[in-house]
């Protein structure tokens, strides 16, 4: 790990959401149970000052009045998992897409699973919306957060939810 990371945890109606960053951006949003969680060894020193700005648009995205980020964001991944989770980020609010989808907008819809490997690997979750994404059929399938985060987050951008899930 060569760009030195801060951290911080904040309350959120899915639970407890751990924050990290670098100097050029979020790198991480994890919440409790998250698989593929990198060992908190790695977040760096806590520094919740750092955090005003992502706390803020977190704060508006669960109250409802933001549907879109615009925090900088800084990623570890593979040249292949950028392509993903920068067609995420094009995924609109309130709406879902398919893993094919997904994999079609990338130019290749025989990826189907590669496409759905790194979208399991988002480190951003939320802020790189991979919870929008569902199985062909419309079922929800796996999120790193749990199925019931996912289901949560899919109903509030559908205006169904206003209660906290945890």
């Amino acid at each position: 790990m060569s760009a030195t990371r801060t951290h911080t945890v904040i309350e959120s109606p899915i639970g407890p959401l751990t924050l990290v960053a670098t100097a050029n951006g979020l790198c991480g949003l994890y919440m409790a149970e998250h698989r593929h969680k990198p060992d908190e060894s790695t977040f760096g020193d806590s520094a919740p000052a750092n955090f005003g700005e992502a706390k803020a648009q977190l704060s508006e995205y669960f109250s409802g009045e933001r549907t879109e980020f615009t925090l900088p964001l800084d990623p570890s991944g593979t040249e292949f998992q950028h392509r993903v989770w920068a067609a995420l980020r094009t995924v609109p609010y309130g709406q879902t897409w398919t893993y094919l989808d997904l994999a079609q907008t990338l130019g290749n819809p025989l990826a189907v699973r590669a496409v759905a490997a790194a979208n399991g690997k988002n480190p951003i979750s939320i802020v790189v919306p991979c919870h929008r994404v569902v199985g062909s059929d419309g079922s929800l399938t796996g999120f790193a957060g749990g199925l019931d985060r996912k289901r949560y987050l899919l109903e509030r951008e559908s205006g169904g939810v206003s209660d906290v899930l945890f």
